[in-house]
């Protein structure tokens, strides 16, 4: 093992059952310079394939993810990740913050975070200051990278920060190039939760928040999965992503033509003031919007809360004066978000 005068430590490899985890041990010394990772080879037992939903073809294979780097937090542990995904087909990294209870082996339920425009899974969790809270409610809190990234990935000929890097709106492309890689809502949605529960201290009690974009994510993926979250919530989220009312200035329609091609019939599979209309669960929804907002009229809280409304499904707006867009606005209440979701998450 290198000394702590390079400011290196290198960790192998192990190979473990899901139910074993908490006994790996490393292995094998990579002496190799520049490195800080640890992988782990998890080998998925028969009961865990009901976890892998639909066309999964990794039922019965083995799931690995690197551990690319890891902080202590608030008695708890930050850690980063790396997978090679096969529903995004290239290599995504994601963010993991695991309470102090889950280090002792307790299983944890998980908060899925989703970022929006331009973020990575960096920005959460170094500027919200969720860790102090998520610590005392012995809650996770898994944040995924906003859009695949890496060679090959289709970019936005025009260099544009509201498509393709950094903007995968968490929907399934359908249209070259796009669609080789951007399956987010699908990744967000099965794959990553099935890895992260196989091979972390976590259950499936799962609940969903984000921010703009990611806001956006977390309503849909939330409608769009019936049962499979106790708890959404969002802050600043793009709530009418296809309004053609926006025309030009929308944060969403040029992004949906492009992944989703012409038709606006399928861009309101992806829209949540779409969506709303014919749900078969009313899962009560928690927006927090700030009055300052310099985006506010592409974000359209008010056209969510009317189809809310017109339909019975509980919502409800907290606008919040003087407060903008930034992640300000966020670690200022996410603290009440974070209380809001263990009362699912814990009950």
């Amino acid at each position: 093992m290198q000394s702590r005068a390079g400011c290196q430590r290198f960790l192998g490899a192990s190979i473990l059952c899901a139910s074993q985890w908490r006994d790996a041990k490393i292995a094998d010394i990579d002496t190799s310079p520049n490195q800080y990772v640890r992988s782990v080879k998890v080998l998925a037992p028969p009961r865990l394939d009901s976890r892998l939903r639909g066309n999964d073809k990794r039922q019965g294979r083995a799931l690995i993810m690197k551990l690319i780097s890891e902080n202590k937090s608030f008695g708890g542990m930050h850690r980063r990740y790396q997978q090679d995904s096969q529903t995004t087909h290239c290599t995504m990294t994601f963010a993991v913050y695991l309470p102090p209870a889950a280090l002792t082996g307790t299983k944890v339920p998980v908060l899925y975070w989703l970022s929006g425009l331009t973020c990575t899974d960096e920005n959460f969790m170094q500027k919200a200051g969720a860790q102090r809270v998520a610590a005392q409610l012995g809650i996770a809190i898994v944040c995924p990278d906003t859009s695949p990234r890496g060679e090959g990935v289709a970019v936005d000929p025009e260099g544009s920060w509201a498509l393709g890097l950094g903007a995968g709106y968490y929907l399934n492309a359908t249209q070259a190039p796009w669609a080789a890689n951007y399956q987010m809502f699908d990744y967000v949605s099965h794959e990553l939760p099935a890895l992260v529960e196989a091979q972390l201290p976590v259950t499936n009690v799962r609940s969903i928040s984000g921010h703009s974009m990611g806001g956006h994510g977390a309503l849909i993926v939330a409608m769009k999965n019936p049962g499979r979250y106790r708890s959404v919530s969002a802050f600043a989220p793009i709530c009418h992503p296809s309004a053609q009312s926006l025309g030009a200035a929308s944060w969403g329609r040029r992004a949906f033509a492009a992944m989703l091609g012409p038709d606006e019939a399928n861009w309101h599979a992806y829209d949540a003031v779409e969506l709303i209309k014919n749900l078969s669960e009313r899962l009560p929804i928690l927006i927090d919007q700030g009055s300052n907002d310099d985006a506010l009229v592409r974000l359209m809280p008010e056209a969510l809360v009317a189809a809310a409304n017109a339909c019975g499904h509980p919502i409800t707006l907290n606008m919040r004066e003087g407060y903008d867009h930034a992640y300000y606005f966020v670690a200022s209440f996410i603290e009440s978000h974070l209380r809001y979701h263990a009362q699912e998450l814990l009950s």
